[in-house]
C-alpha cells in the first residue's frame, strides 16, 4: 500500500514536471524565435501548459493557504436567499454565467487589434497576464465579496479602505460601467445590423433560457445534466434555424433590422435581464451561451491542431514604436490596454462582486469559477490572436486600417500597405470579399470582420473535405463567426446592467434606505431603468450620430476598463495586508504595480501626447488650426467643431478618471502604512462563520 502511494505521488510529480518543462520550453521558444514564421502549435501548447500548472499550484495555493476557502461555510447565496438576486446555484451553471459575463468583446477583438504589434507582445501578456494577474484578480475579489455578504466593489472599498475611498470608488465604477456598457452595446448593434441569422439566433436563446430556468426550478429541480442536454440541442437548432431564416426571402425581413431598432431592443433586453429574478433569464441564458462560446472555442482549437497554421505576422512589427495604422500608441502601454479581457480586466471585478458572489453555493467553487474561468477566457484570447496572426499580413492591415491612414481608394491602400513590406493586391482583396459574400473588405475596422475571416479560414481548411468546396465553406464560416461574435458579446450586457443596478442601489441607499435593498422590487425596477437609460442614451445617440453618443467616448474604453482593475487590486492588497501583513501581499501587489504603470502612462499619454493621432488635446489643437485656416463648407466646419469638442471632452473625462483612481490609491496607501506600522489595529469586515445547511441534492 505504501509503495503504491509512493509510486502514485512520484507519477504525479513526474507528470507535472513534464507539463511545466514543456510549457517553459514552448514559452522560451516563442519569446526567442526570430526570422521565419512560427507554427501556432507552440503558442497553444505553451498556453495550455502554463494554465494547467498555474491552476493546479498557484490557484490552489491562493484558495487554500491565503483565502482558506471552506466547503462547510454558508455563502451569501444561502444565508441571504431571496429567490431574486441571492440564489444557491449549481457550480457549472454559475461557471457558465460567470464565463459568459466576463468573456465579452475583449478576448476576441483586443488580441485581433493588438496583433499590429506582432504576435509576441500579445501572446506573452495573455499567457502570463491571465495566470499571474487576471485570474488572481478575479479570485480574490470574488472570495472577498463572498465573505462580505456579496457586497459590490465600491461597498468593499468603503468598508476596507475609507469612506472617502468608497464613495470615490462607487462614483468612478458607476461612470466607467456606463461607458463600458454603451461601447459593448454599440459593438453588438454593429454586428447584428442587417444580419437575420444573428438576430434570430440571439432572440431564440431568450425563450430557451426562460424554459431552462422554469424547468430547473419547478419541473425537474437539480437535473442540471438533463436540462443541459435539452438546452444544447435547442441552441444548436437556433443556430442552424438562423441560417435557414437568413436564406428565406419570406422570413429574413422579419429579422433584419437597422441600428436604431436594434439599439432599442438591446435596451429593453438589458432592463428585463436586470429586473427579473436571476434564475429566470440571466443565469440560464449565460449558461446557454457558454455552450456556444466554449463549443466554438473548442472547435477553433481543434481546427488549429489539425491545420497547424503558421503565424504570418512577425514576432514584432515596426509599429511597436507607436506608428501603427490601426491605432496609435507604442507597445507599452497600449498593448496591455488593448488586451484587457483575456489577460486582466477590471470589468471582471464587477461581475465577481456583483452577480457571481450572490450565486455561489460553496466557497470552494470560487476557484474553478473565478480562477478557472479567467484561464479559459485566456485560451479564447489565444485562439483569437492565432486567427488574426495566421492571416496574410497585407490582408490583415487592409481590413483593419482606416482609410484615412492608408488611403480611401483600394489602390492607394494596397500601395501604402505594400510599401511597409506586407504585399497585398486589390484583386486578392476583391476575391476574398467575394468568397465570403461581402462587397468589400477594405477598412472594415474594429477587429470583428478580420477575426471572422481568420476563424473562417481555419474552419474551412479543417472541415473542407471535398475539392472545390472551400469557398462555399469559407462563406458559411465567415457569417457564422459574425453571428458568434454578437452572441459572445451580448452576455456582457445582461450581467453588466444588473451589476450597474447593484452599484446604483449602493449609492441611492445613502439617500433613501429602501432604494439600497436589492430585495425591494420598486427599487430594483427604478435602478434598472436608470442604469439602462444611462448607457442606452449614449448607445442610441452613437447609433444615430457617428460623431455623438458613445462614439465620442470610445477611445476611453480600454483605459477605463483597466482603471477598474487597478481599483480592485488596491482593495485586494489592502485586505491581505490587514489579514497577513507583508506575508502574502506580493500576490496582488505585483499585478497592481504593473497596472498602475500601464494605466497612468496610457491615460497621461492620451491626454498630453504631441502626436495628433494619439493625444486628445493635440488632436483638438490640430482641428482648431484647420478651422482657423478657413475654406471649409458649413457642414464640414460643423463636423470638425463636434470632433474638437469630443477630443477635449475625452481629455477631461480621462483626467477625472485618473484623479479619482489616484485618490483611491492614496487612501489605500494610508491604510497600508497604518496597518504595517501598527498605528491602527487592522480590522476586516468579514461576516462571522455560519455552517452551511445546504444538501448536495439542493444544488
Amino acid at each position: 500500500m505504501i509503495a503504491f502511494i509512493i509510486m502514485k505521488n512520484l507519477g504525479q510529480i513526474l507528470l507535472w514536471a513534464a507539463i511545466s518543462l514543456t510549457g517553459a520550453g514552448c514559452l522560451a521558444g516563442i519569446a526567442l524565435h526570430r526570422g521565419e514564421s512560427i507554427n501556432s502549435i507552440w503558442i497553444v501548447v505553451a498556453a495550455a501548459c502554463v494554465y494547467l500548472v498555474s491552476y493546479r499550484f498557484y490557484g490552489k495555493f491562493i484558495a487554500t493557504k491565503i483565502l482558506v476557502l471552506r466547503q462547510d461555510r454558508a455563502t451569501p447565496a444561502e444565508r441571504l436567499r431571496n429567490g431574486h438576486d441571492f440564489e444557491p446555484t449549481n457550480k457549472w451553471i454559475v461557471f457558465g454565467h460567470h464565463f459568459a459575463a466576463i468573456a465579452g468583446p475583449g478576448p476576441l477583438v483586443g488580441p485581433t487589434l493588438a496583433a499590429q504589434f506582432g504576435y509576441l507582445p500579445g501572446t506573452l501578456w495573455i499567457i502570463l497576464g491571465a495566470a499571474l494577474a487576471g485570474a488572481v484578480h478575479d479570485l480574490l475579489i470574488l472570495a472577498f465579496s463572498i465573505r462580505r455578504d456579496g457586497k459590490s466593489l465600491g461597498q468593499m472599498v468603503k468598508e476596507e479602505i475609507s469612506k472617502l475611498g468608497g464613495l470615490t470608488a462607487m462614483i468612478t465604477v458607476l461612470l466607467i460601467m456606463i461607458i463600458l456598457m454603451a461601447v459593448i452595446g454599440l459593438v453588438i448593434v454593429n454586428a447584428l445590423k442587417g444580419s437575420p441569422w444573428g438576430t434570430f439566433t440571439i432572440a431564440a436563446t431568450m425563450p430557451i433560457a426562460i424554459f431552462m430556468g422554469l424547468y430547473l426550478r419547478y419541473l425537474r429541480p437539480g437535473r442540471v445534466i438533463e436540462i443541459s442536454v435539452i438546452g444544447f440541442v435547442l441552441v444548436l437548432a437556433s443556430i442552424f434555424g438562423g441560417q435557414w431564416v437568413a436564406e428565406s426571402p419570406t422570413l429574413a425581413p422579419w429579422f433584419t433590422y437597422g441600428g436604431p431598432a436594434l439599439a432599442l431592443m438591446l435596451i429593453a433586453y438589458g432592463f428585463f435581464a436586470s429586473a427579473l429574478p436571476v434564475w429566470l433569464l440571466l443565469a440560464p441564458r449565460d449558461y446557454l451561451s457558454t455552450f456556444v462560446k466554449l463549443g466554438v472555442a473548442a472547435m477553433l482549437a481543434v481546427g488549429v491542431l489539425f491545420v497547424r497554421p503558421e503565424l504570418n505576422l512577425p514576432a514584432l512589427t515596426p509599429f511597436t514604436d507607436g506608428t501603427g495604422p490601426i491605432f496609435a500608441g507604442s507597445v507599452f502601454p497600449f498593448c496591455f490596454i488593448t488586451i484587457g479581457c483575456g489577460a486582466l480586466s477590471g470589468f471582471h471585478a464587477l461581475i465577481s462582486s456583483g452577480t457571481t458572489s450572490k450565486l455561489l453555493a460553496r466557497e470552494s467553487h470560487a476557484l474553478p469559477v473565478a480562477y478557472g474561468g479567467m484561464l479559459v477566457e485566456g485560451m479564447v484570447a489565444i485562439m483569437a490572436l492565432i486567427a488574426a496572426c495566421a492571416m496574410e499580413p497585407g490582408v490583415y492591415f487592409a481590413i483593419n486600417s482606416p482609410g484615412g491612414v492608408v488611403g480611401a481608394a483600394p489602390a492607394a491602400a494596397v500601395a501604402t500597405i505594400t510599401s511597409w513590406g506586407y504585399p497585398v493586391t486589390v484583386a486578392h482583396m476583391e476575391d476574398l470579399a467575394r468568397s465570403v459574400g461581402e462587397s468589400s473588405l477594405f477598412a472594415r475596422t474594429g477587429g470583428a470582420p478580420s477575426l471572422a475571416l481568420g476563424m473562417a479560414h481555419i474552419f474551412s481548411q479543417a472541415l473542407s473535405l471535398v475539392p472545390g468546396g472551400t469557398k462555399a465553406i469559407l462563406s458559411f464560416w465567415y457569417h457564422f463567426a459574425i453571428m458568434f461574435e454578437a452572441l459572445f458579446i451580448l452576455t456582457t450586457i445582461d450581467a453588466g446592467t444588473r451589476v450597474g443596478r447593484f452599484l446604483l442601489q449602493d449609492l441611492l441607499g445613502h439617500v433613501y434606505a429602501p432604494l439600497g435593498r436589492t430585495s425591494w422590487m420598486p427599487g430594483v425596477v427604478f435602478a434598472s431603468a436608470v442604469v439602462v437609460s444611462a448607457w442606452g442614451w449614449f448607445l442610441y445617440q452613437g447609433v444615430m450620430d457617428p460623431l455623438g453618443g458613445i462614439n465620442s467616448l470610445w477611445p476611453l474604453f480600454g483605459i477605463a476598463n483597466q482603471l477598474l482593475g487597478t481599483i480592485a487590486l488596491c482593495l485586494a492588497t489592502t485586505v491581505l495586508i490587514k489579514q497577513h501583513g507583508l506575508k502574502y501581499v506580493w500576490v496582488p501587489a505585483m499585478p497592481l504595480a504593473w497596472m498602475l504603470s500601464v494605466t497612468f502612462t496610457a491615460g497621461l499619454t492620451k491626454i498630453f501626447a504631441a502626436n495628433p493621432r494619439l493625444g486628445f488635446l493635440a488632436r483638438a489643437e490640430q482641428i482648431e488650426a484647420t478651422l482657423a485656416a478657413g475654406g471649409l463648407t458649413a457642414a464640414k466646419a460643423t463636423e470638425l467643431r463636434q470632433l474638437m469638442f469630443n477630443e477635449r471632452m475625452d481629455a477631461v473625462i480621462c483626467g477625472v478618471f485618473l484623479v479619482l483612481t489616484a485618490t483611491i490609491v492614496f487612501e489605500s496607501a494610508r491604510v497600508w502604512v497604518a496597518a504595517l506600522r501598527g498605528a491602527k489595529v487592522p480590522q476586516v469586515s468579514e461576516t462571522p462563520f455560519v455552517p452551511t445547511q445546504l444538501q448536495p441534492g439542493e444544488i
